[in-house]
């Protein structure tokens, strides 16, 4: 049986080449917030944000580079119900998703006190600044990718790494 796949959408905007001051400047904030923090648990973070956001570009990317780093399959597919799978993940690494989920569905009204103290636990202040920060600004970049239809399948991993 052979299949057809459907075609891609059509991107609505090149963003980066239409700002690239914008562009220059999310990147920089990106490098800032991940100095210092485990590369593991940021790809683990833009992944979650990823899937809460429905950003099939940053998905495609992130979990691209998490499997080029060493992450596993496994971890990555637990990672939609990570609640159920915790045993899979690190207690740095549960508080840092359960955080991401916290700041990215802000609509729920705000991040819960012990939610925070949780992650406040098991990072000192810089890397809880940084991780916050990380968290913002893969949630920005969802917003981008959703918002001008960017397309996901071509990205290989470290393609962006400036």
């Amino acid at each position: 049986m052979t299949h057809t796949y459907m075609a891609p959408h059509t991107p609505r905007l090149e963003w980066a080449k239409s700002a690239p001051a914008v562009y220059k400047a999310m990147f920089q904030l990106d490098r800032a917030a991940r100095e210092g923090l485990d590369p593991t648990l940021l790809e683990l973070v833009k992944i979650r944000a990823s899937q809460l956001n429905h950003c099939a570009y940053c998905l495609d990317m992130h979990t691209k580079d998490a499997l080029a780093a060493g992450e596993t399959v496994q971890r990555i597919v637990q990672l939609s119900a990570w609640e159920e799978s915790r045993h899979f993940y690190t207690r740095e690494e549960v508080a840092a998703i359960e955080l991401t989920e916290a700041v990215t569905v802000l609509t729920d009204g705000f991040v819960p006190d012990e939610v925070f103290e949780r992650a406040a636990k098991v990072f000192d202040e810089t890397e809880l600044t940084r991780l916050i920060a990380a968290i913002t600004v893969i949630n920005a970049w969802n917003r981008f990718a959703v918002t001008t239809r960017m397309v996901p399948g071509a990205y290989t991993p470290g393609q962006f790494t400036h």
